[in-house]
């Protein structure tokens, strides 16, 4: 019996039986199968074509093609990872915490939104955070398309809903001019003057403490508004249009004044709240800031506070002087009235009820006269 062996198998041919046979292992056992005879198959070129016609060599198994979610955000985080430094930190805890370990192994074919939508709607998030997943798998998709790992089409996360998006599971805290007098008191310095920044000018916590001495015009009492200390790195503003100069009163210009006077790094390379720690290398940290703040805070017995309380206050601070809205909306430095009006700010109940009296008067006084009329 001559045997003509196979990476896969063997054909040999049975000269007791004048038959062409198929011999291969299978998970450890032999298997034997009949070909058919010299006449049907003349030669063992023959056979092996009768073998592959009829199937009969293990079918091979394809390798993965690398277009799996973990594939994609690997390449992601290569070409198009987002640059600013709490916005790239972001997307590293979202993708690390909940998008990775939930699709990292799944092909990106296989991801669609009905089951997206359902996990999404699963994790213990609030609304916002929930929102901010979504988005970063929808770019991650467009980046799949773009790149060519998947055909142009319809990007699935669009399809997926997040129910509450826009819902605050918490409302921003805002602080009475009392409420922040008070603070004022308990705060050490530079700490009440860095606060003081942030609810004069709206400046967000990062922006006030990336202020460089070189950044204030005292001439022309502006300050401007370039860069942000996040994580105590040194990046850009949240956005372009926070990048912006910003007019500063008397009082807080005097106030700047003093302090420069007594700092250890009055130079204008120098950080305006440079940290002794750090020997003025970099300015305070955020989590310094925010323990100082919240110590002063409960001293004046106004609770639990938070840096961008002062931002959300000054907001409702403009509203309460009447200025139009689309003067607060160049002042907050946002990209949209709805950002403004929706977001920040709020009313206090006793603006409630002052506005309600106001339109009650109005009323009543119109009824009187109409009655006085009618009599």
């Amino acid at each position: 019996m001559r045997r003509v062996r196979h990476s896969k198998g063997s054909v040999l041919f049975d000269k007791g039986r004048g038959t062409w046979r198929f011999l291969q292992w299978v998970k450890g056992k032999r298997r034997s199968q009949t070909i058919g005879t010299k006449l049907e198959f003349p030669n063992k070129a023959a056979a092996w074509r009768e073998v592959e016609r009829l199937e009969l060599l293990p079918r091979k198994t394809s390798k993965p093609d690398g277009n799996t979610m973990k594939a994609l955000v690997a390449r992601y985080k290569a070409e198009r990872f987002p640059v600013r430094h709490d916005t790239a930190q972001m997307y590293r805890s979202w993708l690390k915490n909940h998008i990775l370990p939930k699709w990292g192994d799944q092909p990106l074919s296989a991801i669609q939104p009905s089951p997206v939508e359902l996990w999404l709607r699963e994790l213990a998030l609030a609304p916002k955070s929930k929102t901010h997943v979504r988005s970063i798998m929808h770019s991650l998709f467009e980046f799949a398309m773009f790149a060519g790992v998947l055909e142009l089409g319809r990007n699935p996360i669009s399809l997926v809903r997040n129910p509450g998006a826009t819902q605050k599971v918490r409302e921003a805290r805002n602080l009475t001019v009392e409420q922040f007098q008070a603070l004022l008191k308990e705060l050490p310095e530079p700490f009440a003057t860095l606060a003081l920044c942030c609810a004069t000018m709206g400046l967000r916590i990062s922006e006030a403490l990336g202020l460089r001495w070189g950044d204030v015009d005292w001439l022309g009492s502006r300050i401007n508004v370039e860069r942000a200390i996040v994580a105590q790195h040194v990046d850009a503003t949240k956005t372009r249009g926070s990048q912006k100069t910003i007019g500063i009163a008397g009082e807080l210009l005097e106030r700047l004044r003093l302090w420069k006077q007594s700092s250890q790094f009055p130079d204008d390379t120098d950080w305006v709240f440079a940290s002794p720690m750090q020997i003025g290398r970099l300015p305070y940290s955020y989590t310094g800031v925010r323990q100082t703040i919240q110590r002063a805070a409960d001293a004046a017995g106004i609770g639990k506070l938070t840096t961008h309380a002062f931002r959300h206050s000054f907001r409702t601070w403009l509203n309460q002087t009447g200025a139009p809205i689309a003067t607060q909306q160049k002042l907050m430095r946002h990209s949209s009235l709805a950002m403004t009006m929706d977001t920040y700010g709020t009313t206090f109940d006793a603006e409630l009820m002052a506005a309600s009296n106001k339109v009650a008067e109005r009323v009543f006084a119109i009824g009187s006269q109409n009655g006085s009329h009618g009599s």
